[in-house]
């Protein structure tokens, strides 16, 4: 199938754009990749520690270093209910490992951070920081040089573009990401959302609302719903990184672990030391992110992966803007309905055909490239497969070739809508991005007011003294990433929502992110430049009138002489202390834009 026209000019400009990082990039990588496996540079004295605390078995196999050595990067910890599963992983991929002739080793573990715990509390203005923390901790495991692969365990928020950001560091080295899988599916997420409401206005107390969410997330794996965590598996597959149709398997399952065992011996086989060496650098080209972008909108993911994706190309060589994503969104039509775009969750979603099914729509539609190398081979047609256990073999069979819920999944010829699930907006204000994939399509366009908030904290008090029952833009700056981190704002939605369904105008404009679950209300977000950087949205005064246009993909300021106005000088110490923001102040100084990534690199 011949390339989209859109697909191809899109990847065509970000390969122009990319030429001179990209291949200054490249020639670091295939200069370390000549070196041949890092560890035969190493002394002995060097080697004999990393060893010593191996196995007597495999420390025969690493002193003769004929056979690979896998650095297992691990996100684990038991408070995260995604990653707890990760805690056998590690066993799994030693085992697996052994039976190849191979080792493996934790080379180092990585912070990992659940923005479903620091929602509307002050530790959310770490949250995106620690993705940059996590590349580095990464590094610093990988940068002992004794191994000739890698395996990378992460599954959500800034823990997998954190990953990626150092699996592009480390490109000359090969890297399987092995996902941990959706908890199963509990109380329905549109019955928790209208707990949440009637929490919101006094209508039940904290008991039912307690009970509710415990309903919902109830035990081991992803959340259900289709966030920021879930929208990283699927790029996961998009990109090339994953196993075919691994990204939605269900963890502590006997299907999970083969999965797991197999993605360790497919690391092993990929390296120098093997016969297919696939390094990340070259499964991580200019189509690939193209392709992620594809499947971002295909699929109405999440808005934090806008800027995750920059940071990620960046530390591949490779430069892509918000303008190549809605290009991209132009053209792509909107094929799954997954909570918050649909009342589906991602179990629902994978029975319906899934990831596979929507990939095999899109490469027939000629909306992905095909012609990219992955950690399963060469071509995108990998992923259109579908793992099965059969008689305690794990095989790969053909994927489904039509939805089998059209509720959930569509076919390209009948989608949900003509273009993808987000939009970037532009004006007067600065630019911003909109997911429009869970917003209907009267709520669009929103002209009203605006009421001027400096945290969200304000913003809840103002609902509950009823300041805010009209038609209304909520404004909510300082909220950048130089300003306190760029929390999520996501606890915002419940009231707004409220809002909205007494029948008022409502939108919420702001230089801070929504959750990857948020999507009701029209929510112009990521605002740049941000207040902190003396953007147009730190000159606004409550009354002026603010167009929020996802249609026309316009953010304009109506009242006029808001941009000759002075800025208002903003007391932010409150910002730098508590909860350990104090650490951080080396980021918020340093910090890129969003329009860049939000990224200290």
């Amino acid at each position: 199938m011949t390339i989209n026209d859109t697909i191809k000019r899109v990847t065509d400009r970000v390969i122009e754009r990319s030429s001179v990082e990209r291949s200054a990039y490249l020639k670091r990588m295939a200069a370390a990749a000549e070196d041949g496996p890092r560890r035969a540079h190493l002394a002995c004295g060097n080697l004999a520690h990393a060893y010593a605390a191996a196995p007597d078995n495999d420390k025969a196999v690493l002193a003769q270093a004929s056979a690979g050595n896998i650095g297992i990067i691990t996100a684990y910890n038991d408070m995260l209910s995604a990653h707890q599963p990760f805690e056998r992983f590690p066993d799994l991929i030693r085992d697996a490992a052994r039976e190849a002739g191979g080792t493996a080793q934790v080379a180092g573990g990585v912070p990992a951070m659940c923005d479903g715990v620091t929602q509307g509390q002050e530790g959310m203005e770490l949250s995106l920081f620690s993705r940059d923390v996590i590349a580095m901790a990464a590094g610093v495991g990988l940068s002992h040089n004794v191994f000739d692969t890698s395996v990378y365990l992460g599954v959500c928020d800034k823990i997998i573009p954190g990953l990626v950001i150092a699996a592009g560091t480390f490109g000359y080295l090969p890297a399987v990401f092995l996902p941990a899988g959706p908890m199963p599916s509990g109380i329905t997420n549109d019955e928790k959302a209208k707990v949440r409401q009637k929490y919101a206005v006094g209508e039940i107390g904290r008991e039912e609302l307690m009970k509710s969410e415990m309903a919902s997330y109830h035990g081991p794996g992803t959340c259900t719903f289709y966030g920021t965590a879930n929208t990283n598996q699927m790029l996961m597959e998009f990109m090339g990184l994953h196993l075919p149709g691994a990204s939605f398997v269900n963890p502590n399952t006997p299907l999970r672990d083969e999965l797991t065992k197999f993605g360790a011996k497919r690391a092993l086989a990929i390296s120098a030391l093997g016969n297919e060496f696939t390094p990340v650098s070259s499964v991580l080209d200019e189509r690939a992110f193209v392709n992620g972008m594809v499947g971002l909108n295909a699929t109405g993911g999440s808005t934090n992966l806008l800027i995750h994706l920059l940071a990620m190309a960046s530390s591949c060589g490779i430069t892509i803007n918000c303008e190549d994503i809605a290009e991209v969104s132009s053209v792509v039509p909107l094929l799954a309905r997954v909570y918050p775009n649909g009342l589906a969750d991602v179990n629902h979603f994978h029975a319906a055909g899934g990831l596979g099914y929507m990939i095999g729509e899109l490469l027939r539609g000629g909306l992905l490239h095909d012609d990219v190398k992955t950690v399963n081979g060469d071509g995108m047609e990998h992923y259109t497969t579908e793992p099965k256990l059969i008689d305690g073999e794990l095989r790969w069979e053909a994927g489904a070739k039509k939805s089998l819920n059209e509720k959930i999944v569509k076919p390209l010829s009948e989608p949900f809508q003509p273009t993808g699930g987000l939009q970037t907006l532009t004006g007067t204000l600065g630019t911003a991005v909109m997911k429009v994939s869970a917003v209907k399509e009267e709520r669009h366009i929103v002209e009203a007011p605006v009421a001027v908030f400096e945290d969200q904290y304000a913003v809840k008090k103002a609902f509950q003294a009823g300041e805010l029952d009209r038609d209304v833009v909520v404004v909510v700056r300082y909220q950048g990433p130089k300003a306190n981190g760029m929390p999520e704002l996501h606890s915002l939605t419940p009231p707004l929502a409220v809002l909205q369904d007494r029948g008022f105008k409502v939108a919420l404009v702001t230089d801070g992110r929504m959750s990857g679950a948020s999507g009701k209300v029209p929510a112009a977000i990521h605002v740049s430049p941000e207040a902190m950087d003396g953007g147009a949205i730190a000159r606004l005064q409550d009354g002026d009138l603010l167009r929020v246009d996802a249609k026309n993909g316009v953010l304009d300021i109506v009242t006029k002489g808001v941009l000759e106005r002075d800025i208002a000088p903003k007391d932010l110490s409150g910002n730098a202390y508590g909860t350990g923001r104090e650490m951080f102040e080396v980021f918020r100084r340093n910090v890129g834009p969003a329009s860049a990534g939000a990224s200290v690199f």
